[in-house]
């Protein structure tokens, strides 16, 4: 089975209410999980492990914003509740429920970039294509 392909910057982006808002050059993402041990008085290791719920934390560089998201007037700041879509050969990765964590800018003159931005998701689904 060969490799199809790769995602470019035009196959990430986010989507807010069904609207692509902006486009992703770069991504990573790391789930973690909050799994507890389980103890019983007398015993030298834990008796079971319970996994908890995933958190999944994103960190997305140089943010190009649409240029219908641009006059609307979007506001990297006030978004809420967004989805990080990412197509991929073979299916759609989608971080749904964002929430942004961090927002780092690096100024140019008539750019609506913003150059990182960490995000907390609620969920995540893969999708085939």
């Amino acid at each position: 089975m060969g490799v199809t392909g790769f995602p470019t910057s035009s196959d990430i982006y986010l989507e807010l209410e069904g609207k692509k808002i902006a486009v992703v050059q770069g991504y990573s993402a790391r789930t973690t999980k909050t799994s507890k041990v389980i103890e019983a008085f007398g015993e030298a290791e834990p008796v079971a492990t319970i996994g908890g719920q995933n958190q999944y934390l994103l960190e997305l560089t140089r943010l190009y914003a649409t240029d219908e998201a641009i006059r609307d007037g979007i506001d990297f700041y006030e978004l809420s509740d967004f989805s990080l879509v990412i197509c991929k050969p073979d299916r759609r990765v989608i971080y749904s429920g964002c929430q942004w964590d961090a927002i780092a800018e690096e100024g140019k003159l008539g750019a609506m970039v913003a150059e990182k931005v960490s995000v907390v998701a609620r969920k995540r689904i893969e999708v085939a294509a």
